[in-house]
């Protein structure tokens, strides 16, 4: 069964509509989990200015959901209701000025580190180790490696739930760990990021530190969302989840990485609900044996089946 279809009333309200409006849209193929049910409405922008247009005539009623390459997201398996905007080749322009590097927010983060590993501009060689793109990193303060987002952050632009278009300091977004303070329907748009002088051979050879660091100790190669928990204030989340004894778990098809054991994987045939009760089964267990409350740091959208 799918959601009522709405696009028609979409498309007859913003008749200068220049991007994508797609109903009942299957939005598994787009998370890196590979599971979830269909957006009501998938909205791919043309650009910031399609996006604040269309926004601007949303009915108030209609929920509006963002992401981004559904990397560290857990679409539900009845999946979104309302609209869901997903940001393409309008915002995917990248460019460096100086130490400045400015990017789109669909720009993918390890483009974001070569670029400035191109240009020579040091500092941004973390964002390697990220696996996502711009946007999620302004919305989390997506970091790695010692590193993160707030580190490095200018400003930023984001359209809000009305249409209206903001720049944002790096004050304003009220960074503290995987979190950012600015308004939850703020659509982040574009980010100016700086870093310092550099050689571009040793940061090359910094990011490569950072893929063989990745490739040795994270599931990267399988259905996975990264780091599922946040590391709790001096703890490491794998440890704990270890401890608990929840390496190699299995509830359907998901799986507690045997490699490192903050990733969950689909083993290829898990639902959005078979992942998110095995992370929930986890949480029980490390509460259990050490009292530690995890925190998720996936992001988990959408309605059950």
């Amino acid at each position: 069964m799918g959601f009522p279809d709405i696009v028609p009333d979409l498309k007859s309200r913003a008749p200068q509509l220049r991007g994508r409006l797609l109903p009942n849209q299957s939005l598994a193929e787009l998370t890196w989990f590979r599971v979830g049910g269909p957006a009501q409405v998938l909205f791919m922008p043309e650009d910031e200015a399609d996006l604040a247009y269309v926004l601007g005539l949303l009915p108030a009623d209609i929920a509006v959901t963002v992401i981004g390459l559904g990397s560290n997201l857990i679409v539900r398996d009845g999946g979104i209701p309302g609209v869901v905007v997903r940001l393409g080749r309008g915002f995917s322009e990248i460019s460096v000025d100086g130490v400045r590097v400015v990017a789109g927010a669909a720009v993918p983060d390890v483009r974001v580190a070569r670029a400035a590993q191109e240009a020579g501009v040091a500092g941004l060689a973390f964002m390697r180790g990220i696996p996502g793109a711009v946007g999620g990193a302004l919305r989390m303060n997506g970091g790695a490696y010692q590193g993160e987002t707030k580190d490095i952050l200018v400003e930023a632009r984001a359209v809000d739930r009305k249409g209206r278009i903001h720049t944002l300091s790096n004050a304003d977004m009220y960074y503290t760990y995987r979190h950012c303070g600015a308004p939850e329907d703020y659509i982040f748009t574009q980010a100016v990021f700086v870093g310092t002088p550099g050689d571009p051979a040793a940061i090359a050879a910094a990011m490569d530190k950072i893929t063989e660091s990745r490739e040795a100790t994270q599931p990267i190669k399988s259905r996975t969302g990264g780091s599922t928990f946040k590391n709790p204030p001096d703890r490491k989340a794998w440890q704990l989840v270890d401890a608990a004894g929840c390496r190699g778990l299995i509830v359907g098809g998901a799986q507690v990485s045997e490699l490192h054991c903050n990733f969950l994987i689909n083993l290829g045939n898990a639902t959005a609900s078979d992942i998110e009760t095995l992370g929930e089964t986890v949480r029980t267990r490390v509460k259990e044996n050490s009292g530690v409350e995890l925190e998720w740091e996936i992001k988990r959208v959408g309605v059950p089946a």
